[in-house]
């Protein structure tokens, strides 16, 4: 049915691993095609300390609008794609209110930034200097210094201090 038809339907493709935005990219600019490929922006802890990553929302895979019948091949060649995703002899085919969604919340860039904010009463990680690796809680928000004031338990007796916001983590 789709190879008879002109009309532009949403495809979920798979693509090369951790190169899903390049294959959008090639895509868009080889053949015009509109193509979606949501990140993830977030902060994780590593050896370094708190660090920002930005990950495919969708890993291995993106979401290219194009017509079946003329395009499919030029699409499954295509550079950082390994061809259109597959349900047995059924194509994976998107409803359009679905990928308007996703492009609203991941916005022109594609990429949607994990909220990270911490809150007061909030359980939190230090992840440098002498009290690294301690759980606290946060007791207030100095957002004027970046520094955040938490509470920690020290020798048997709560004692209350201030950290810079971005030497802790989320528990």
């Amino acid at each position: 049915m789709l190879a008879l038809s002109n009309d532009p339907v949403w495809f979920c493709l798979k693509a090369e691993p951790k190169r899903e935005h390049l294959g959008a990219t090639a895509l868009r600019r080889r053949f015009g095609i509109e193509c979606l490929s949501p990140r993830l922006r977030f902060r994780k802890l590593t050896q370094r300390g708190p660090v920002w990553f930005v990950e495919a929302m969708f890993p291995g895979y993106l979401f290219a609008k194009f017509v079946y019948s003329t395009q499919a091949r030029a699409v499954e060649s295509s550079h950082g794609i390994r061809g259109i995703v597959r349900f047995g002899e059924r194509l994976a085919i998107l409803p359009e209110h679905i990928v308007i969604a996703l492009q609203s919340k991941a916005g022109a860039e594609e990429v949607v930034t994990i909220d990270s904010s911490l809150k007061i009463g909030q359980p939190v990680h230090i992840v440098d200097g002498p009290f690294r690796g301690l759980e606290v809680v946060v007791t207030r928000l100095l957002p004027a210094k970046e520094r955040i004031r938490v509470l920690l338990d020290f020798l048997g007796r709560p004692l209350e201090m201030e950290v810079p916001a971005g030497k802790v983590l989320p528990a």
